[in-house]
């Protein structure tokens, strides 16, 4: 028998194409193989695949077209995730961002009035700072000029926001116009909906099943066709599609030059600060988790994995989708086994392959995603736990930071008002000594920003 039949016959890879995934990835040296990294890529495509209908209805609430969102969705994931495993030869998959997509839609589009258009030059804009200042060694400097408290303020912080924007998705919070907020009517099909989705969701990944919170919303989504909250596919053409979708009405749109005229300061900067915070934080835990560190701490190809995700999103500007991030759920997959690019590129494969249930988006209603978000933002919460409340002038902020995000509905806001008032804090105090003059950089940004009008 030939090596090749062996091989064929034992599942593997002909010999051939072993040799150049051996080259490709280093497989012998990080100790896998093949198969062990094709399972934690698909693992890793289950847990996370959820975003392919969570961030198009976002996009849809900001104005795009929902079938361009999705193509746009996919296409930027399929583009990153493929960077990350051919240049950086790392075991993450990455998207759209949760919390990047909301404060996108939510706070720049819906909140500050910008063209959908524009928001996608911020976001452009955002990735070109995000690769310059990665390129010249500046984006570890503000990391580690920020404390930490406030860097896990910022993703509790975000937490709350997302599952707020579920809550109301939900129906389950309404406006009142007697308290602002008010419980909804959850005896109604919606909000019934949602619960059902979010108990499921919840229930399964107690259960610790793989692709828990895309079966809740496939599940809630045909339990809403068959109580007739929403239509039903009426044929096969209305759930699969052999044709790719359109991303025509989004590639390109991006408005550069009316996010720079709009003069916008605020929002690139959150935008960036966002990114640099969660890519990075996300990136060293994941590869800590896969052994990639050496006898120093240092991490290989961190720089590499960093540029990708800039130039990952200026790519989703550019075909109409937010600013990406490495996901938290590629644990999964690197929990698996997963340790080389070849993981990544399992996922980003899936991902494309996915293109052809596009037309399924039209029978995902927001009910079904909403309880994603809700438990999306439960997740970000275990972030607190890394919060010190002994010192008040940590507090304050920490405070101030988490709790505007929502009530403003603006991630930015809650930035603004955590930095500002940690470095007011700390200089009042006589705790000047515990300020990075990072701190000073960025508040006299934000208060710059608010003199001149932003919001």
């Amino acid at each position: 028998m030939s090596m090749i039949e062996k091989d064929l016959g034992s599942g593997l890879p002909p010999a051939s194409d072993a040799n150049l995934l051996e080259r490709l990835f280093k497989l012998s040296a990080r100790n896998t193989n093949v198969k062990t990294e094709i399972l934690a890529g698909v693992t890793s495509f289950l847990t996370m695949s959820y975003i392919i209908f969570v961030n198009p209805i976002i996009l849809a609430d900001a104005g795009i077209p929902k079938e361009a969102a999705l193509a746009a969705t996919i296409y930027a994931s399929v583009f990153c995730t493929l960077l990350m495993a051919l240049w950086a030869n790392f075991p993450v998959a990455v998207a759209p961002g949760m919390g990047l997509n909301a404060f996108f839609a939510y706070t720049v589009v819906l909140g500050q009035g910008l063209s959908w258009q524009t928001a996608l030059g911020a976001v452009f804009i955002s990735g070109i700072v995000f690769l310059i200042l990665t390129v010249t060694g500046v984006r570890q400097k503000i990391v580690d000029g920020v404390p930490d408290v406030l860097k896990s303020a910022i993703g509790v912080g975000i937490g709350l926001f997302i599952a707020f924007i579920g809550l109301k998705n939900a129906e389950l919070v309404v406006a009142n116009e007697a308290t602002f907020v008010g419980l909804g009517s959850i005896t109604s099909q919606g909000p019934l909906l949602a619960l059902f989705g979010l108990i499921a969701a919840a229930l399964l990944m107690a259960k610790r099943v793989k692709g828990a919170l895309l079966i809740s919303i496939l599940g809630t989504s045909a339990l809403a066709m068959i109580i007739g909250f929403i239509a039903y596919p009426k044929a096969v053409s209305d759930v699969v599609s052999l044709s790719l979708p359109s991303m025509s009405e989004t590639f390109l749109a991006m408005d550069i030059m009316g996010a720079i005229k709009y003069g916008i300061i605020s929002v690139i900067f959150s935008f960036t600060i966002v990114e640099l915070f969660d890519n990075l934080a996300t990136l060293i835990g994941l590869s800590r988790k896969a052994g990639l560190t050496d006898k120093n701490g240092k991490i290989e190809n961190l720089d590499r994995a960093l540029q990708a995700d800039a130039v990952g999103t200026m790519a989703s500007a550019a075909f109409g989708s937010t600013a990406l991030n490495a996901y938290v759920e590629n644990a999964t997959g690197i929990s698996e086994g997963g340790r080389t690019g070849l993981t990544a590129l399992t996922t980003a494969v899936l991902f494309f392959l996915s293109l052809i249930f596009a037309p399924l988006i039209y029978f995902i209603p927001s009910v079904a995603t909403a309880p994603i978000l809700i438990l999306v933002g439960a997740l970000m919460l275990s972030e607190i736990k890394h919060i010190s409340f002994e010192d008040f002038t940590d507090v304050i902020p920490v405070f101030l930071t988490i709790v505007l995000m929502p009530l403003t509905f603006s991630i930015a806001q809650g930035l603004a008002f955590g930095f500002i008032s940690y470095t007011l804090l700390k200089l009042l105090t006589g705790k000047h000594h515990q300020i990075h003059w990072i701190m000073y950089f960025v508040s006299a940004a934000f208060i710059i920003n608010f003199i001149m009008g932003g919001h």
